[in-house]
């Protein structure tokens, strides 16, 4: 069996790093992924895919990815139970593994100089 994902997108805000309970450093994002057919209306839809990284990936994406920037991301699909004002539901989120730089603003903005 296999469990894997890899994902192409945009970076929708800068990342912040937390520490969990346990002392591991957390980051959550989340990428705008445009889908590559158009809706009934003639418009690009656009995904937007919760990430959740940990440790030296999570560091080094913060320290080196901004808002706007292209990431690709390969991971897996982690389900877990969450219970919030009494009511249990299941979320699926992604687990990075490896994190790829793509671009960045900062290389777009070089290049139309």
């Amino acid at each position: 069996m296999l469990n894997q994902i890899v994902l192409v997108g945009r970076l929708t805000k800068d990342i912040q790093v937390n520490k969990s309970e346990s002392g591991k450093q957390v980051a959550s994002l989340v990428l705008a992924i445009p889908r590559s057919f158009k809706n009934m209306n003639g418009i690009y839809d656009t995904d937007f895919i919760e990430c959740t990284l940990f440790d030296n990936i999570a560091q080094n994406t913060k320290e080196y990815c901004h808002k706007g920037d292209i990431l690709g991301i390969k991971g897996r699909v982690q389900s877990r139970l969450v219970e919030k004002d009494n009511e249990k539901r299941n979320v699926i989120e992604v687990i990075a593994e490896k994190v790829t730089f793509l671009t960045s603003k900062k290389d777009a903005e070089v290049e139309n100089e």
